[in-house]
């Protein structure tokens, strides 16, 4: 019998190893396995931030008018199996462990997004799913979701400077490629602004995409209430999902979608009558829509890893708390006693002792705001909510 820590251990191993990026590896995967995205209908999500959100809540919305839906998404929190949702509910972990006991044999060499897209495709196929919603991992044009066969709906939720190595150095570049997600005849729906939606416009009649934005459809973008989701930057995800739940005609699953959660964004904790609020905000753009949402707090807790702009990261957050305390999410992080001799503060490599510290600095009814990485959001999580 295999062990399963060592089954996902192959797994995450399975890096590109400087191998170019693109949907041509796993389309020539998917092809292998027979093809198991032809079998349902997919809507592509793809932007900087609000990705998983957005899924959250047209998976929410797909259920509530009786379709049966299949989510992929990325990173997870706490199990890998969070990544591949059936009909509401994660993968179970035995088809996982059959499925990584297939690519050590006939894929050894394929890179680890590739892997989960071809496991994800391959489960919604034999569960006879109608839709599936899908989060692209990095871009567009060039992410490996742009393989995928029956594609109704692309859904581009920003558009902001982030994975510049590889999508390009500019807010131009990125939103070239991001909008490159865009099919002949197939809507794209998009709520970036500025120069990004310039771009999404040109790349849309490039491609012969019909476009709907807030600017020319503002009826299909109308939300009759605000999301259950927190934070001023989830009216713009949720009013993407709307509309693409209109475009697609399952708007009787409009109310669903604006009640979804989702773990790890602004979610709030009670401790001890401290309130925790936990998000994943790890690039500039996020940050700064997460203190437009939390203007103040009295402890950040911070911990991000060391290949993203730190520097742009954290200065929308120092602004937030006076007090700070910086740790390391994974071996990637940026070192914790760097990070708290450049602005101040005190550094506990470990999460879980940076977080007891942070509460023992934030006051009686005080409010710690933690953020930096998804991967950190989760260490947390399973610490406050053990069940959950």
């Amino acid at each position: 019998m295999s062990d399963p820590t060592a089954d996902y251990d192959w797994l995450y191993a399975q890096t590109r190893a400087g191998r170019g990026r693109g949907p041509g590896p796993a389309r020539a995967l998917l092809e292998r396995l027979g093809s198991p995205d032809r079998q349902f209908q997919s809507v592509r999500v793809v932007g900087t931030n609000g990705k998983g959100s957005t899924c959250a809540m047209l998976e929410a919305g797909f259920l509530a008018a009786g379709v049966r839906v299949g989510r992929f998404t990325s990173p997870h929190l706490h199990a890998y199996e969070e990544r591949i949702r059936i009909g509401g509910q994660n993968l179970s972990p035995a088809r996982t462990a059959q499925f990584i006991e297939w690519a050590k044999r006939q894929a050894p060499g394929e890179a680890f997004f590739d892997l989960t897209l071809a496991l994800a495709c391959q489960a919604f196929a034999e569960a006879g799913v109608g839709w599936v919603v899908m989060e692209a991992g990095v871009g567009g044009a060039s992410d490996a979701t742009q393989a995928l066969g029956d594609v109704r709906a692309v859904a581009l939720t920003n558009v902001d400077l982030d994975h510049t190595a590889v999508l390009g150095p500019t807010l131009r570049d990125i939103a070239r490629d991001k909008a490159g997600a865009a099919r002949p005849g197939v809507p794209l729906l998009t709520t970036a602004t500025g120069e990004a939606l310039d771009v999404v416009r040109e790349v849309a009649t490039e491609t012969g995409a019909p476009l709907y934005a807030p600017q020319t459809h503002p009826d299909l973008f109308a939300l009759p209430h605000a999301p259950n989701l927190s934070g001023p930057h989830q009216l713009a995800n949720a009013a993407l999902a709307a509309a693409t739940l209109r475009v697609l005609s399952f708007e009787g699953g409009l109310e669903a979608a604006l009640r979804a959660s989702h773990p790890g964004r602004l979610e709030r904790f009670t401790v001890a009558g401290k309130t925790v609020l936990v998000d994943g905000a790890h690039n500039p753009h996020a940050a700064r829509a997460l203190a437009a949402a939390v203007p103040r707090a009295d402890v950040l807790l911070f911990g991000g890893l060391a290949r993203k702009d730190t520097a742009a990261t954290l200065a929308p957050l120092l602004t937030v708390a006076p007090t700070r305390v910086f740790t390391a999410p994974s071996d990637l992080a940026a070192p914790p006693t760097e990070l708290a001799a450049e602005y101040g503060g005190a550094a506990h490599p470990a999460p879980i002792a940076a977080l007891a510290h942070a509460l023992d600095l934030t006051p009686p009814g005080g409010t710690l705001l933690v953020a930096g990485s998804l991967y950190l959001a989760g260490l947390i999580r399973a610490e406050l909510a053990p069940e959950g």
